[in-house]
């Protein structure tokens, strides 16, 4: 047993000769996290008990605290609450990188696809595992060269009952390597699923003879196996106090690589005001925007390389010369910049935009601008091929999936580089 003092010494009359009165040996440190960190590296717990108070720390640090022991693996308790890690038991027979997010929307299977795409191009494809509440009801193995992906074969697999806009199916489309679709219901405060049919899905990935396992999460649900290495999406619209508080810390701590996508400088931040608490390491500042976001990340997890990057689409087949309607997930106030790469980069002309993927009534009313389009240019999410596809399909337009391209604006390097060397870093843990 050990003991770690937080602070309030008031109480204390000798407090340097506190492991005297207690009986065990007691640790300190700079601050709180410093002293939890020296209490876990010098005493290996099986269990941390909490039994501090107000006005030492409150609900917000007493959480931050808890996503750090649960972090390393230690089950927290205190006067009436207990929180368990959530189990994420070794089960990739091959080197897994997971990649996870801190949200729905964040571009986490934007990012999966392009490690898959990059790992791909250097001859070691890996087998994407990907889980989703829209996932098939027993895993499903996806192989761009026997499975239908085109914009009919969806559709067809729309009208069966399935979700034909599926993660595994976007990643096989986008990246072209296998991928493995499975289930999940629910998400815990620390990224645990309710239920998922994820591990039959990794014994699935494990058969196939590519060297290498990408575990993809969904949400803010985390894949429950353990990986060798971890990529963390973060939006740069996300409020710093959610990525890095509370338990929100977690899913930073567990990670190698901190990818902030979406970072452009004209796109508003979530919330009218960021607010900044004791719940971020980055205490007391004014700062808002990125900067605070990364200082918060850095904060955190200290270890963890940083990398700012923004999406642009690229299409899967030439639209050069075409009249285009371009369908996507991306909010209305990045129209502009989407619109301007489109028409710069791939030479077409875009005749009308819908930001309502997600929204299918509002989505059926943007498709009516579509009628004179030579082809509707959409990313495989959402209503996709349920609406998208069948709109087009049944008036003649033509239908081109969209991938979104991830660009280096900053951080510690290209993402390309950064990514590749998470994946190194999988391989590396796996063989020792």
């Amino acid at each position: 047993m050990g003991a770690v003092l937080l602070g309030g010494g008031e109480k204390l009359a000798v407090p340097d000769r506190l492991g005297d009165d207690l009986g065990v040996p007691v640790v300190t440190g700079d601050g709180l996290d410093e002293a939890l960190a020296e209490g876990l590296r010098r005493f290996a717990p099986e269990l941390v008990v909490d039994l501090s108070d107000e006005p030492v720390i409150d609900a917000r640090l007493r959480l931050r605290l808890a996503a750090r022991v649960l972090a390393a693996g230690v089950p927290y308790r205190g006067a009436d609450f207990s929180f368990t890690p959530p189990p994420r038991p070794r089960l990739a027979t091959k080197p897994s990188v997971a990649v996870i997010g801190t949200g729905k929307r964040t571009g986490k299977t934007a990012v999966s696809a392009s490690l898959a795409r990059l790992l791909a191009a250097r001859g070691t494809p890996p087998v994407v595992v990907a889980m989703g509440r829209g996932g098939p009801p027993e895993p499903e193995l996806v192989d761009p060269a026997t499975f239908d992906l085109s914009p009919a074969g969806l559709l067809a697999l729309a009208a069966s009952g399935r979700h034909a806009a599926s993660d595994h199916l976007e990643d096989a489309v986008v990246a072209g390597v296998a991928t493995v679709g499975t289930r999940r219901c629910g998400g815990g405060l620390a990224g645990a699923p309710f239920d998922s049919t994820f591990a039959a899905g990794v014994a699935l990935g494990n058969s196939r003879p590519e060297p290498l396992l990408l575990l993809e999460g969904s949400g803010t649900a985390i894949p429950p196996v353990a990986a060798d290495a971890t990529i963390c999406v973060v939006p740069a619209t996300a409020d710093p106090e959610l990525v890095t508080g509370y338990l929100g810390g977690y899913r930073v701590l567990l990670s190698d690589l901190i990818v902030v996508t979406m970072a452009e400088q004209t796109l508003p931040r979530s919330g009218a005001t960021v607010r900044q608490s004791s719940a971020s390491p980055a205490g007391g500042s004014s700062e808002t925007g990125l900067a605070l976001l990364e200082k918060s990340v850095r904060g955190s997890a200290p270890g963890a390389r940083v990398v700012h990057t923004v999406f642009r689409p690229s299409p899967l087949e030439s639209i050069a010369g075409r009249r285009v309607f371009f369908v996507t997930t991306a909010p209305a106030s990045a129209r502009g910049l989407l619109v301007g790469h489109l028409e710069r980069e791939h030479g077409c002309t875009i005749v009308g935009t819908s930001h309502h993927l997600a929204s299918r009534p509002e989505l059926a009313a943007d498709l009516e601008g579509a009628e004179g389009a030579d082809v509707v240019l959409v990313e495989l999410k959402a209503a996709a091929v349920d609406c998208v596809a069948r709109f087009a399909l049944e008036r003649g337009i033509g239908v081109t999936f969209c991938d979104n391209q991830v660009v280096t604006t900053g951080g510690d390097g290209l993402f390309e580089e950064l990514a590749l060397s998470t994946a190194d870093l999988a391989i590396a843990r796996y063989n020792s």
